[in-house]
């Protein structure tokens, strides 16, 4: 920032907003199956049969109301693809380098993006089977699918 005003002294400084935001029904249910029960659940639209991971509130396809369409997904799927990360950034789920895969869950239409471990990241694939490691402590987020690896 520039000081351009003399009547005026500006304090360079960060600013942290810590804050909280409702899941909504629709991701409640689906990180409250994964912390309690070690469970992935997606919604398979009734009028179109479209398997979602994760779930939705709204059908992509015929736009149908997802609401009462809970479905089990199993907890073992296929890469559909994936990306090497090789650099650091303090948000990251891992050190570099890691893996992000598009992972088709068995029973899903779409994929779900999550990390691959377990394996060096220039042995990952398309096509490579891979389950879920869930985590010892879950609260409630998408990381309590700890990650993914070789089936």
């Amino acid at each position: 920032m520039s000081n351009t005003h003399e009547d005026a002294f500006v304090v360079e400084g960060k600013l942290a907003l810590p804050y909280q935001y409702f899941a909504g029904t629709v991701g409640s249910r689906f990180l409250t199956a994964l912390r309690d029960e070690c469970k992935i659940l997606g919604q398979r639209c009734e009028k179109c049969g479209k398997v979602f991971i994760p779930p939705r509130a709204t059908c992509e396809r015929c736009f149908s109301d997802l609401s009462g369409a809970w479905v089990e997904l199993g907890t073992s799927g296929m890469v559909a693809n994936f990306t090497v990360i090789h650099y650091e950034e303090p948000h990251h789920p891992r050190k570099a380098p890691f893996v992000i895969a598009l992972i088709k869950l068995d029973g899903a239409d779409t994929p779900l993006a999550h990390v691959v471990a377990g394996v060096d990241p220039s042995s990952v694939a398309v096509g490579m089977l891979v389950k879920a490691v869930f985590a010892e402590n879950r609260i409630g987020s998408i990381m309590d699918i700890n990650h993914f690896e070789p089936a």
